[in-house]
Formats: structure tokens, C-alpha cells, sequence
């Protein structure tokens, strides 16, 4: 208001309740104010009321402290408390005099447990910082001295330490972030004296760096730390620091050379020692630096601007530490960074699984769980997958198997068992008969899904189905299989049976077996991985065609060569293909046999493939599977005759020649040149489409060279270049033609197929 309207304002204080502050040494007075605009009649025309609150901070109170004389103080000069109030003051300064200091230690560590509790799959914090000589402080920090801590942060070195330890004091209660937030003259001075001093002391950087962090353990600061920059000058110093302790070790490395000179080595002594105590002090300041920046990676931008300053090269560059703490917490930043394609394309070429695999094992379970976890990770792209077996990391990840942590190390070499190179490898370790102990322990309990699916993908691997097979394997695998009807470990064994050798001959006293779960009601899965298990087993002295009287299974081979209603109502559309893909195998392989192949041809199944050979047309797998149970087919003369004769399958292969699929073309053809050589009549038509197809092509490629001529002419541009004489042969020298020699000759000469043919003498 201005001065002119003063008369018309009317102010009063109410002097409320007087209590002692909860954690300070300070007075808190409630007040009432309440504010009158009077009019001109000095009536009353608007009031209002506002409760307030006044602070009365006691720094000087201490033990030795006069209370009365402090009392009598406080009133004088805080003119809201009335003079009837003294006993009261003094007594609430008496209470305040003798009142117990709470445990900061204690206090903190509840903070920082509620701080955890908050930010869920966050590494805990770092443990309390190494007392550094200078850091050692003998007063306790008080939120009310803050003006005196930052006039330290401008005196020599040691007055500095001191001031930022004391200011770390208060930033490690969080109940005082919010105050030292306001308080821009203490942040900025922080913030100066990191950048200009940083390279003169590491005490200082890793006490105000550490400052910083317990602003960044809560996101609503990331900003203040963002504003100021302070990720980017972490990361210069980390690369500083990183860059310094190359140089120790280079200097160590040259007075460690010549061992038996006396004074060389007193020096290296000395030296060894010093270097010890920088190392110390050097991974503590690391060690906070790091984590400041991993709390602050919680912002992908952030993270973003981190990678393009090469922060996978500083943490990849720190593996080659022997601090486990420090260790955890820069495999627990990789482990991070990792989930992103850039980062883990960076840690490849940084050597990454290199550095990880001699922390594997580890002692510190920690340690262990996060490498594991990163390595996890990084199994996902297979050149790294490969570079795990290169160094040695096989036997190591098959000794965890046994421990805690089993289930991480199994996804690793799941993962690894996923390369058909990597599969022998298993083979050399203690890996197979760890899993099939495993396995065999379940027993009726239904098997881990990232146990069988190892076990599968190992089994595709001949020597290592052999370690499976050994003693009674096989055997046990069948009994759980066939009693559980387990799909997963049917396939298991029907990997195993893909085998040639006296692997498939192990499976002659189980086929009885398999043909009956066919049969059976159960489950499609589990059927498809009997029928498929069948259809390996290309052995000579197997005797198909008694094991399909016995079974009666050509009638059921024929029926689920197409869908019916009953069937399509249990089963998906997936499903319902695979279990046809199937039989059209197991038809195949049971085609081989002579008398098995006349059976199947007179039970109709050859026109039943040629209708799905129509309607699966688009499937590649379907339509190579179809030709070659045609392959099988025309090796047999009863067969042969009804295929070349009675059906429209010769014409459908003629269709398929040139199909885009290589492995279509070559059963094609293989199986026409049969069919070619037993029937004169096909012969000709399957040589003639070749022969037009090839033409086809020929002048195909003929016109794609004229379209891609960029020149209309050929010398040149300029269309009179064929006038000039010298572009043209002279007749000088030439023979003369023969008089008797007709056009008709080279008609004569030419075949047509376009062979040239000599003249018979």
C-alpha cells in the first residue's frame, strides 16, 4: 500500500504457542497476524487472518550456556513474544539445554532403508567413504552454520576438505536436501570449486561428488545435478583418474624390472606403497562418481548422453579393478547399458566378455549374481555367445549348475547350446551327466522348461546323444516319456533318433511302443513327436510292413493326410499342420520299403497327397516333404506304374521344376530323370519343357542386356559414325565363295536344339 493510504491499514500480532524444534536447536513461535483496511470513517471494511510461524535458531546454546540470560535475549529481540512469556522461554531452552542428541548414524541408515525400500531393483548404496586424512572432522555439521561451511570452500585446501565434509554431513540427512536446495550461493560454490580443483585433491572431488549423489538418490533432484552439470564433470574425472592409474602401472611395471638392483627396488618399494594408498582413495572416488551417474541414468536421455561421452569404454576400462564393491557396481551399470543394441555393440568391441569371465566364480555372491546376469545379457548376440566358449567360460558356467544361482548360468548355456558349433563343445564338460541327473530327479514332477529345452538342444549334437544314451539313458528318457506322455521329452528323444549310426538302432525295441501312442488318445503334441521320432528311423532291418498290420496304421496314415471336423474342434490350425507334415514324413520313410510302398498305394494315399499337395502349395516344407514320398514311390514298380499311369503327379512335378526353393528343384529333378527313363512318353515332355525353359531364360537375359545398354548406338552418339569407309572390312584378300555351296547348308548343319552337327564321311 502506498504511504498516503497507511491510515487506512491496521495490523495486529497475536502471540500463539511456543515450542522447541524436533531435531534442531531452535525455538518455533505460532503466531496469528491480522490485517484491517479501515474506510475513511475508520470502520473496519475488510479483515482477514493468517496463522504464521517464526524460527528462532539458538546456535550459541550449549551446555555451559547461560539459559536466563539467553532467555531475557530471545524476548528482547523478537518482538512477537511478549514479555509475560519469559519462564516459558526459559524453560522450553532449559528442556532444549539438556535434550539428547538422536544418532545421526542411526538416523541415516533409517533414511537410507526407507530411500531403498522407495526405489525398488536399485543397487543398494554405497557404504560409508573411507576416512581420508583431512576428512576427520570434531564438530557435528549444523544446518544453521551453512554460511560458514561455504566461506571455507574459498580458503586453502585443507579449509575447503573441511567445509564440503561438513556440508556432506547435512546432505547425507535427507531431511536437509530440501534447505541446502534453496540454497544456490552453497550449490554454486560446490559446483566451482569440483571443476577448478578437482585434479589438486581427491579427498575433495569424492567428498563433493559424494554431496551430489545424495541429491541424485531421489529423481525430483535429477535436475538441480543436470543444471550444474555435474554428470558431464564426473565423467571427465573418471577418464582423468582411469588415465592416471595406466601411468602408475606402467611406472611400476619399470622399477619392478631388475630386481636385484638394491636401490631399484627400495624404490619400488616406496613406490608400491604410495601407489597402494592412491588406489584406495582413487576407487573410492570412482566408486561414487559411477554411481552418481547410474542414478541419474534413469532418464534414457540422460543415459543417451552418457553413451555418446563413451561411458561403456570408463565401465568396461574398470573390470580391471580388484575392489569388489566397485566391481558390483560398474557390472551392475553394464548390466544396465546392455539391455540397449548401441551399448552392447560397444562392449563388444570392447573386449566385455573377455574382463567378465575372470570374475567367474566369484566368492562374493553379489559379485556373481550381477555378472551372471550380464552375461545373460550378452548372450543374446552370437558372436559373443562364441567368444564365451573361446574363453573358457563353458566349464566354469557347468560348476555353477550345482549352486544358488543355477538357474541363471542354465539360460547362459541354453543360449550358447543354441549354436551348432557350441553344441560338441558340451560334450568335453561335466554338463550332460549333471542335466540327466537333474532331469531323472523330477521324478513324476513335471521338468523345468529351461531344463528340457537345454536337454533338446543339446541332443541335436550326435556325440554329445551319445553321452545321453550311455548305460540305461535312453531307456529312462523312453519309460518317463511314454508313462508321462510328455511332448518335450518326446522331442528330446526324437532329436536323439535323427542320428544314423548304432544310435538309431537303440530305438528297434521301442518303435512297438511309439506306434501305439499314435493310436492312443492323448495329446497332438505328444503324437507329433512320436510320428516324428518314427520317421527318423531309417533302419534297414526294421520291418515296416508287419508294424503297420500290427498297428493297422495305413488306414490312420491315410485319414490325417486332410483335416476332418472332429479333429479341427481340438486342435489349431498349427497344430493340425504339424501333425500332417508328420504323417506325410512317416510316409516317406516307410516308402522305402517295397511291399510298404504297394500298400500305401492301393489304400488311395496318392491321390490324397496330390489334393494336399494342392492345398499346401505355398508351404515349402510341405510340398518337399510330398515330392519326395513321389521320390520314394518311383523306385518301386508297382508304385511307379500307378504314379506314372493313374495320377497327374508327373504333371505336378513338371509344375515344380522350377520352383525358387532349391531343395524343391533338385527332388524334381531327381525324381522326373526316374520317371523320364521308365516312361518314353513323359521323357519327351519332361525334355521338351526343359528345353523351353531353357530358352526362356536365354532370351530373358538376352533382352535384360539391351534394356540396360545405356548407348542407342553402338559407336556413339552420332548416328552417321557407321558412314565413315574406315569402319568397314575391304574384300582384298578374301576367298571367293565355293560356286557349289547353297543356303540349305547351314540349315542342314544345325539340329534343332541348336547343336551344331558335323558332316558324316
Amino acid at each position: 500500500m502506498q504511504p498516503d493510504e497507511s491510515q487506512y491499514l491496521k495490523r495486529k500480532c497475536r502471540t500463539g504457542d511456543i515450542d522447541v524444534h524436533p531435531t534442531e536447536k531452535a525455538l518455533v513461535v505460532h503466531y496469528e497476524v491480522e490485517a484491517s483496511i479501515l474506510g475513511e470513517a475508520g470502520n473496519a471494511r475488510h479483515e482477514e487472518k493468517k496463522e504464521c510461524q517464526k524460527i528462532i535458531r539458538l546456535r550459541s546454546l550449549n551446555a555451559s550456556t547461560d539459559v536466563s540470560a539467553l532467555a531475557r535475549k530471545v524476548v528482547e529481540e523478537c518482538k512477537i513474544i511478549h514479555p509475560s512469556k519469559l519462564a516459558e522461554v526459559e524453560h522450553l531452552l532449559l528442556y532444549l539445554q539438556n535434550r539428547k542428541k538422536p544418532s545421526s548414524k542411526s538416523f541415516v541408515v533409517s533414511c537410507c532403508m526407507s530411500l531403498v525400500e522407495k526405489k525398488e531393483k536399485k543397487p543398494s548404496k554405497p557404504r560409508e567413504l573411507l576416512p581420508f586424512e583431512g576428512m576427520e572432522i570434531d564438530e557435528e555439521a549444523n544446518i544453521n552454520k551453512t554460511d560458514d561451511y561455504i566461506e571455507l570452500l574459498y580458503e586453502s585446501m585443507p579449509e575447503k576438505i573441511r567445509g564440503s565434509t561438513l556440508i556432506l554431513h547435512l546432505a547425507r540427512n535427507p531431511d536437509n536436501l530440501e534447505e541446502l536446495l534453496h540454497n544456490k550461493t552453497l550449490l554454486g560454490a560446490l559446483t566451482r570449486v569440483l571443476r577448478e580443483d578437482w585434479k589438486h585433491s581427491v579427498e575433495l572431488a569424492t567428498t563433493i561428488i559424494y554431496v551430489f549423489f545424495c541429491f541424485s538418490s531421489f529423481s525430483q533432484f535429477h535436475g538441480l545435478i543436470t543444471h550444474y552439470k555435474i554428470g558431464l564433470l564426473c565423467m571427465n574425472i573418471i577418464e582423468h583418474e582411469l588415465k592416471k592409474y595406466d601411468l602408475w602401472q606402467d611406472e611400476l611395471e619399470k622399477k619392478s624390472k631388475d630386481p636385484e638392483n638394491q636401490s631399484l627396488q627400495k624404490e619400488y618399494e616406496k613406490t608400491l606403497k604410495k601407489y597402494q594408498s592412491f588406489l584406495v582413495k582413487q576407487e573410492q572416488l570412482l566408486r561414487v562418481a559411477f554411481y552418481l551417474l547410474l542414478n541419474l541414468s534413469e532418464d534414457t536421455r540422460t543415459e543417451l548422453k552418457m553413451r555418446n561421452k563413451n561411458i561403456v569404454h570408463l565401465l568396461v576400462k574398470s573390470l580391471e579393478r580388484e575392489n569388489q564393491e566397485l566391481l558390483v557396481l560398474v557390472v551392475s551399470f553394464l548390466k544396465k547399458l546392455s539391455i540397449f543394441l548401441e551399448n552392447k555393440n560397444d562392449m563388444a568391441e570392447m573386449d566385455t566378455v573377455e574382463k567378465l569371465a575372470r570374475l567367474v566364480p566369484c566368492e562374493q555372491e553379489d559379485l556373481m549374481n550381477v555378472t551372471l546376469r550380464l552375461l545373460l545379457n550378452l548372450s543374446f548376440d552370437t558372436g559373443l555367445r562364441t567368444k564365451m566358449v573361446h574363453v573358457g567360460l563353458l566349464p566354469k558356467l557347468t560348476a555353477l549348475l550345482g549352486n544358488s544361482s543355477n538357474h541363471i548360468a542354465m539360460r547362459i548355456l541354453y543360449h550358447i547350446s543354441v549354436d551348432d558349433k557350441s553344441k560338441s563343445m558340451f560334450a568335453y564338460t561335466d554338463c550332460i551327466p549333471q542335466l540327466m541327473q537333474m532331469v531323472f530327479e523330477h521324478g513324476e514332477e513335471k521338468i523345468d522348461t529351461e531344463l528340457i529345452s537345454f536337454c533338446i538342444n543339446l541332443a541335436a549334437n550326435e556325440t554329445n546323444a551319445q553321452i545321453i544314451c550311455e548305460g540305461n539313458g535312453l531307456k529312462m528318457l523312453m519309460k518317463r516319456a511314454l508313462k508321462l506322455k510328455e511332448p518335450l521329452m518326446m522331442k528330446m528323444i526324437r532329436n536323439i533318433s535323427q542320428h544314423d549310426g548304432p544310435l538309431k538302432q537303440l530305438f528297434i525295441e521301442y518303435v512297438g511302443d511309439l506306434a501305439a501312442q499314435i493310436k492312443q488318445e492323448g495329446g497332438e503334441e505328444f503324437v507329433i513327436e512320436c510320428l516324428g521320432t518314427m520317421a527318423n528311423l531309417t533302419i534297414p532291418d526294421l520291418d515296416w510292413e508287419l508294424l503297420l498290420k500290427e498297428y493297422n496304421l495305413v488306414p490312420y496314415l491315410k485319414d490325417h493326410l486332410k483335416p476332418d471336423l472332429t479333429f479341427n474342434l481340438c486342435v489349431s490350425g498349427s497344430a493340425e499342420d504339424d501333425l500332417i507334415l508328420e504323417v506325410v514324413i512317416m510316409i516317406g520313410t516307410v516308402s522305402m520299403d517295397d511291399s510298404c510302398a504297394v500298400m500305401l498305394a492301393k489304400s488311395g494315399i496318392i491321390p490324397a497327397l496330390i489334393e494336399l499337395l494342392n492345398a499346401q502349395q505355398e508351404d515349402d516344407e510341405f510340398v518337399c516333404q510330398i515330392i519326395y514320398v513321389f521320390y520314394q514311390m518311383v523306385f518301386h514298380q508297382a508304385t511307379r506304374d500307378v504314379i506314372i499311369k493313374d495320377t497327374q503327379a508327373p504333371a505336378y512335378l513338371i509344375d515344380l521344376m522350377h520352383d525358387k526353393n532349391v531343395e524343391i528343384r533338385q527332388v524334381c529333378d531327381n525324381t522326373l530323370d526316374i520317371i523320364a527313363e521308365y516312361d518314353e512318353e513323359w521323357g519327351k515332355k519332361i525334355q521338351s519343357e526343359k528345353f523351353r525353359w531353357h530358352n526362356s531364360q536365354w532370351l530373358e537375359m538376352v533382352e535384360s542386356r539391351q534394356m540396360e545398354d545405356t548407348e542407342p548406338y553402338m559407336y556413339g552418339d552420332d548416328p552417321d559414325a557407321l558412314e565413315q569407309p574406315d569402319l568397314f572390312y575391304s574384300t582384298d584378300g578374301m576367298m571367293a565363295p565355293e560356286p557349289g555351296l547353297s543356303p540349305d547348308f547351314y540349315s542342314q548343319s544345325y539340329s534343332q536344339n541348336g547343336d551344331f552337327n558335323l558332316p558324316l564321311h
